[in-house]
């Protein structure tokens, strides 16, 4: 058996397969190559049998999301490392080489991120993960390379091996032993902040998140639930409020969480502002659904915690009120 396990999680995405599998395969030989199916209704399976019948496929029994869809399918993968891979992503030649050196060569290393950049703009850093990212007190997530809507260019400024606190979904390695000890992503987030969850929990286990930018990836973004639409605005409020939840250090949790919704309301109103009203409703809405599981999610809580959770008091308050839009600006 392969030490890894390259698994794409689909759903009605069969231009996709067929445009960005092929780098897929030709890149990577170390690998056992999975597909699992979220159970789609466009031609997915027939492309994947006829025009790629060296892939494995796992059809999952419905749309169960990114979270549940990779926990159901990763129940049938059994080699050693994964490599969860978004279907809008173009991989390079021994993209899988660093990844397998670090973690045969660093045991204390569970989770690795590569370098993500634009597929369609390949100078400059994609915005679901660029070199790495971090959150800030109030659980805000930024990047090494994307803090906000603002993308650095790359120049080689994160050419170093970096331990990070966040790798992204889009392009995830994880080893299966610590992947299934913490009980896999938090099915109910559906998608969006699952990961950050995911590497939180990790990160509270003691375990180590890397980034190494001798792997690199290009990816799309958006090709799924792309920026402008309410129901990712809804996912990620919604999500990153139990994140919080159930993570954050005892002393921490309601004054954080307090705060935490003032500075979404905030939010709300800059959407009014720009006549986003959809986008503002996701928020409320969002908040609505917080307040009927955020008693479930309390118990969620485990005994582990860490205080040392946060890179940055406030994110927003360096990126909008000191002019930090660049990572090298703020540290």
């Amino acid at each position: 058996m392969k030490k890894i396990a390259v698994v794409i999680l689909n759903w009605n995405g069969a231009k996709l397969l067929e445009q960005f599998l092929p780098s897929v395969l030709a890149h990577s030989n170390e690998a056992t190559i999975y597909v699992a199916d979220n159970a789609s209704t466009d031609s997915s399976i027939e492309v994947l049998k006829t025009q790629f019948p060296s892939v494995k496929i796992i059809q999952n029994a419905g749309n169960f999301g990114f979270a549940l869809g990779y926990n159901e399918a990763l129940q049938f993968v059994e080699e050693e490392y994964y490599a969860l891979v978004n279907t809008d992503i173009e991989v390079t030649a021994n993209w899988l080489t660093p990844i397998l050196d670090i973690f045969d060569s660093q045991p204390e290393v569970a989770i690795l991120q590569p370098k993500l950049l634009d597929y369609k703009k390949k100078t400059h850093f994609e915005y679901a993960g660029a070199a790495g990212g971090y959150i800030d007190k109030f659980g805000y997530p930024f990047c090494r390379g994307r803090i906000f809507d603002t993308v650095e260019e790359d120049l080689q400024q994160y050419d170093d091996e970096a331990t990070i606190f966040w790798a992204t979904g889009a392009c995830f390695f994880i080893r299966k032993a610590v992947f299934r000890q913490l009980q896999g992503f938090d099915a109910s987030f559906f998608a969006h902040q699952e990961e950050i969850d995911l590497c939180w929990r990790a990160f509270n286990a003691g375990h180590i998140t890397k980034y190494t930018p001798k792997s690199t990836v290009y990816h799309v973004g958006g090709a799924t639930l792309n920026e402008g639409n309410p129901m990712k605005t809804y996912l990620n409020f919604r999500n990153s409020l139990l994140m919080l939840t159930k993570n954050l250090p005892k002393k921490s949790l309601f004054p954080v969480l307090f705060l935490r919704l003032c500075l979404d309301g905030l939010a709300g109103i800059q959407f009014v502002v720009k006549g986003k009203f959809k986008h503002c409703l996701a928020i409320i809405h969002a908040h609505f659904a917080f307040y009927k599981l955020v008693k479930t999610y309390y118990f969620k809580r485990t005994h582990l915690e860490n205080p040392n959770y946060y890179k940055i008091s406030s994110i927003v308050v360096r990126y909008f009120l000191k002019n930090g839009k660049k990572f090298a600006d703020i540290f």
